[in-house]
């Protein structure tokens, strides 16, 4: 593969978004990448990113690129690793990504695996956002609901999750407690801003707690737990969280009309990796203990 160095300098500008951060990933002059990118563009007879003020974005064709380099490059790491001695050794980098309700359950089990694996850096990115596997932005995906259908993607059930109804009990000393549904006009809420926002819980409480007492809301998932936590209101929070924080209150008997089911998705290319068959399998240990 003649222009391999070529499409590697191509793949760390579409990951970085800029020349520049690219450059110090490679410990190259930014006027090599520069050249790098010039010169595949040239012989592959397309655009791979829109310049702009910014940084670079990939096009339709970069993503193409993205997509191939990541797995290459994940597969040419574990195959070094391999002809150095280290047989399956698990290093480098694994990024997993899940929603942001998540992260205080999930944050746990991914530093007991790191301590197990300390060659390996952790990314752990939360969001609304869809990180798309097969252009290489997550290793595992961590997906709520429906069974996740995008090709070329390795689906396993997960876990289950539970959401609970808590306050803090500075809002329960401040407003009392609610006697039921029919009296949840008379407090206040945390709920989230998107109407459309499908999460089992919050349909919920769209549907049964009146618009006027949903009086604190928000985009952010975590930033609606604070929320709670903090006294706003009446909100949810993960079941085994809410449940193990003494200062909270659990004010509606949990249903299971608010659970949804979690997948552990990853792509077909890098499904077989040492990093991610071990991640896969320490996770599925540990929520096997949970239960």
């Amino acid at each position: 593969m003649d222009n391999w160095d070529e499409i590697k300098t191509a793949y760390q500008v579409a990951r970085m978004g800029t020349v520049s951060g690219a450059a110090e990933v490679l410990g190259v002059h930014h006027a090599t990448v520069i050249r790098h990118v010039d010169a595949l563009e040239s012989r592959l007879a397309v655009k791979l990113f829109q310049r702009h003020a910014r940084g670079y974005k990939t096009t339709e064709a970069g993503e193409d690129l993205l997509r191939v380099a990541a797995a290459t490059d994940d597969q040419f790491s574990q195959l070094a690793s391999r002809i150095k001695g280290r047989g399956e050794a698990v290093s480098g980098e694994l990024v997993v990504t899940s929603l942001m309700e998540l992260s205080s359950w999930m944050t746990p089990l991914l530093v007991a695996f790191q301590k197990k694996n300390p060659d390996v850096t952790v990314r752990f990115l939360t969001g609304e956002r869809l990180f798309r596997l097969e252009y290489g932005e997550a290793h595992i995906a961590i997906r709520a609901g429906q069974v996740p259908e995008q090709p070329d993607n390795v689906v396993q059930p997960f876990h289950m999750l539970q959401m609970g109804l808590f306050a803090h009990k500075s809002y329960i000393a401040a407003h009392g407690m609610p006697s039921g549904p029919d009296d949840y006009g008379n407090h206040r809420f945390v709920g989230h801003d998107d109407a459309q926002m499908r999460a089992p819980f919050f349909k919920w409480m769209r549907d049964i707690v009146p618009a006027q007492a949903i009086s604190f809301r928000g985009l952010d998932a975590g930033g609606l737990r604070v929320a709670v936590l903090e006294g706003a209101g009446i909100g949810f929070i993960e079941l085994t969280e809410g449940r193990a924080d003494p200062d909270l209150v659990e004010v509606h008997p949990h249903l299971p009309e608010w659970d949804s089911t979690l997948w552990l998705v990853t792509h077909v290319d890098l499904h077989r990796t040492p990093k991610v068959q071990a991640l896969l399998s320490f996770l599925k240990k540990a929520v096997k203990k949970e239960m």
